[in-house]
C-alpha cells in the first residue's frame, strides 16, 4: 500500500494492500477500496462508499457525501462503485436515499469526466462514457454502452436505455429509448447511435432491425402503446439485438422523448 503521508486515512477503512492514495486525500472509516485502484491527491471518500478493483480516481473528486435531498435524515445509505472506472477531476458521486433503494451504483469500466455528477440513487450500467459536466440529478437510470455529450443535464427517474447518445448540452426531461440520439433543449430524437453500433460488433442486418424498430416508434404514426406492442412482437422472434428495448418497456413509466 502507498499512501502519500499527508493522507489520512481512517484505521477502520478497508484498504487493499497495493491500493496507492495521494497527498491530501481523506479516506473516511466506512470505505472499502479493491486492488489495484489509485486514488489521486486531494480526493475525498466518505459515507459507507465501496469502491471496486483497478480504478482510478483523479484529483478533487468527492466520493460518498450525503445526498442532496432535504429528506435525507442521516441513514446509512450507500455509494457502489464497480471495476475498471476511470473518474476524472473534480466529479461527485453521492450515496443513495431512504426513499429509494438506498443505494447509488456506478458499474464497470465506465469513464467518467471532470465535473460529472452523480446524484443519490441513481443506476449506473457498464461501458458507459459521460463527458464533461455531464449532471444525473436523483434517481436517473443509465443503461450499458450510454454516452452522454458534455454539458447533457437528466431529469431526476429519467431512464436512458442501452446504446443511446446524446449531443452535447442536452436536456433530457423524459425517458431515451435504447440505442436513440437525442439533442437539445428539450431533447428530441435524432435516429440511432449507427456508428456506435458498427463499432460494438452489430451487423448490418441487426443495426437494420433496432433502425426498424426506431421508425415503428417515432415515424409510423403509432401511439406509444402500439408502436411498443409491435417492438415487443418483434424482439420476441429471437432477435436478440432488440432485447434492450424490452428491459426499457419494463421499467420506463415517465414517457419517452418526442
Amino acid at each position: 500500500m502507498a499512501i502519500h503521508p499527508t493522507a489520512i486515512v481512517d484505521p477502520k477503512a478497508q484498504i487493499a494492500d497495493d491500493v496507492e492514495i495521494g497527498a491530501y486525500s481523506i479516506i473516511g472509516p466506512n470505505v472499502s477500496i479493491g486492488t489495484g485502484s489509485w486514488i489521486g491527491p486531494h480526493v475525498v471518500i466518505e459515507g459507507h462508499t465501496s469502491i471496486g478493483k483497478n480504478n482510478r480516481v483523479f484529483q478533487f473528486c468527492s466520493l460518498g457525501a450525503q445526498p442532496q435531498d432535504k429528506k435525507y435524515a442521516g441513514e446509512p445509505t450507500r455509494l457502489e462503485i464497480g471495476d475498471n472506472n476511470t473518474i476524472r477531476e473534480f466529479c461527485t458521486f453521492n450515496t443513495g436515499t431512504a426513499q429509494d433503494v438506498g443505494v447509488t451504483r456506478i458499474g464497470n469500466d465506465n469513464w467518467v469526466m471532470a465535473y460529472v455528477h452523480i446524484a443519490h440513487d441513481c443506476q449506473v450500467g457498464d461501458h458507459a462514457i459521460f463527458a464533461n459536466n455531464a449532471t444525473l440529478a436523483g434517481h436517473v437510470r443509465i443503461g450499458d454502452w450510454v454516452i452522454l455529450g458534455g454539458f447533457t443535464s437528466v431529469h431526476q427517474f429519467a431512464i436512458i436505455g442501452e446504446h443511446a447518445m446524446t449531443a452535447f448540452a442536452s436536456a433530457v426531461a423524459q425517458d431515451v429509448p435504447p440505442f436513440v440520439m437525442a439533442h437539445g433543449n428539450r431533447a428530441v430524437p435524432s435516429g440511432i447511435n449507427a456508428e456506435g453500433l458498427k463499432r460494438r460488433g452489430f451487423t448490418p442486418e441487426q443495426i437494420r432491425r433496432i433502425r426498424n424498430a426506431y421508425k415503428t416508434l417515432y415515424r409510423q404514426g403509432l401511439s406509444y402503446d402500439e408502436a411498443k406492442a409491435a417492438i415487443l412482437a418483434e424482439a420476441g422472434e429471437e432477435h436478440a439485438e432488440l432485447e434492450p428495448f424490452v428491459r426499457f418497456f419494463e421499467q420506463s413509466a415517465r414517457g419517452i422523448i418526442r
